[in-house]
């Protein structure tokens, strides 16, 4: 057996930090192997121990907060400060579910001739392949309700970024009362992605990422009728009326489109503004992204960090081409690392590829638009469905506005929208299937229906 492996590089200083095993075949189906088999145990344990299980790793997580932000800062390039929030937000879904195990309950049905019950039971054995964007947040979205539901878990994080997961799968094989509950697979996505949604005994697939790779999950998963939970790409809009607080949307906008350098799905990068209040609104967005600190990850005052690679650079990058009208072009260091500044655009027409592709960078684009019901038209003009905020003083046209607007997941007067307790997920080419909440739980069981006679 060849030992190879991957190599992983800081990307704010371009300099390789680790070399990560890439498994072969052969060990990816070994794992599948002992997954089953602790799949088996870990659904007859009692309730209390699964959960104590849970909280435990929890506890785990808090106790090695700062160093998985560290790898996590090293390893994505992310900003300590945010680095830090995030292994607190991990903690925070495992406590939840392990609090969720208890209520995952059925119904008790009157039928004629009996009664009929509800179960809901684990699906098996599930894949999680995560991004390279928040390896652990996302990670935790699947993994943490999975084990809750009385699965295994076998967790493929992005080749870019696999130091923070593969930590996690320690810190969980530690107080694990099975081993091999939480396997991390690191290497080749196609060929450990592939060797998942081929097996039939991997029962279910959560997979975040792009949209072309889920359309390629979705019809590899046909041979053996695979789950899947997909969160795939977006191109949320901001949508900004003229009667709103436009100094605190102004202030918001920044981090809606810029946080994490741009490279989050859910980023607002379309931002629509009513005519009356573009002027205003673009010169206190401008203010106050000149006002971001870019710069080395690991101090706690940086606010963005570096791309996550020279390749995503580049990408990133071409959409600034001569029909772009770029208003604004933020400062970034030189080097080494993969750095780029802030830009903001304004795109009267909304045809341009910023105005209408998923950039997963720095790149914002300024939209106008005049009535209501242009703004629900622009904002539904896209293949994707993920995210997107409303601003505006005006309640009833609020709901009006976030009930017309297909996403799955909106805020009024905020830019914040993921929480623990709340569904997660798209409409349209944004994915199928939801994440967190109880919702996100469901998701990993089977709904099994029992009928019990009561005739004589």
């Amino acid at each position: 057996m060849t030992n190879q492996s991957t190599l992983i590089f800081n990307p704010a200083t371009g300099t390789q930090i680790d070399a990560v095993h890439s498994f072969t075949r052969a060990e990816i189906e070994d794992a599948i192997s002992r997954a089953v088999d602790a799949q088996r145990a870990w659904s007859r344990l009692p309730i209390a121990r699964r959960q104590q299980f849970m909280f435990d790793l929890a506890d785990a997580i808090m106790q090695h907060r700062e160093e998985l932000a560290s790898l996590e800062s090293q390893d994505v390039g992310k900003p300590m400060r945010a680095a830090l929030a995030e292994a607190d937000s991990v903690a925070a879904v495992f406590r939840y579910y392990a609090g969720a195990i208890d209520r995952l309950t059925g119904e008790t049905i009157p039928v004629d001739g009996g009664i009929a019950m509800t179960f809901r039971e684990p699906v098996g054995v599930v894949g999680v392949i995560t991004p390279w964007n928040f390896p652990l947040p996302i990670a935790s979205w699947s993994i943490a309700p999975a084990l809750a539901a009385g699965n295994s878990v076998i967790a493929k994080p992005a080749s870019l970024t696999p130091l923070s997961t593969r930590r996690l799968g320690e810190l969980a094989a530690q107080v694990t009362p099975v081993p091999d509950l939480l396997q991390v697979v690191t290497g080749s996505g196609a060929q450990i992605g592939g060797t998942l949604i081929a097996d039939p005994r991997v029962n279910k697939i959560s997979f975040t990422g792009s949209t072309e790779v889920g359309q390629g999950l979705l019809a590899a998963s046909a041979a053996t009728v695979k789950r899947l939970t997909l969160e795939l790409g977006g191109k949320s809009a901001n949508i900004i009326f003229a009667d709103a607080n436009l100094e605190k949307a102004a202030s918001a906008a920044p981090w809606a489109v810029f946080d994490n350098t741009g490279q989050d799905c859910c980023a607002r990068s379309r931002i629509l503004v009513q005519r009356p209040a573009l002027d205003s609104f673009l010169s206190a967005f401008i203010d106050a992204t000149r006002a971001l600190r870019i710069g080395d990850p690991s101090l706690l005052a940086t606010d963005l960090g570096p791309l996550a690679s020279a390749e995503h650079r580049e990408t990133v990058r071409s959409f600034l081409d001569d029909e772009l009208a770029v208003v604004y072009r933020g400062e970034a260091p030189d080097g080494p690392g993969y750095w780029m500044a802030p830009h903001i655009a304004v795109d009267e027409t909304a045809t341009t590829r910023a105005a209408r592709e998923e950039i997963f960078g720095p790149v914002a684009v300024v939209i106008p638009f005049d009535t209501e019901e242009e703004a629900v038209r622009l904002a539904n003009d896209t293949i994707y469905g993920l995210s997107g905020s409303i601003w505006t003083s005006d309640v009833g046209r609020a709901l009006r506005v976030a009930r017309g607007v297909e996403s799955g997941t909106l805020s009024v007067n905020s830019n914040s929208s993921v929480r623990v307790q709340v569904p997660f997920g798209g409409f349209k080419q944004s994915g199928l299937g939801r994440e967190l909440g109880m919702e996100g739980i469901r998701g990993f069981t089977e709904h099994k229906s029992v009928f019990i006679s009561t005739e004589s």
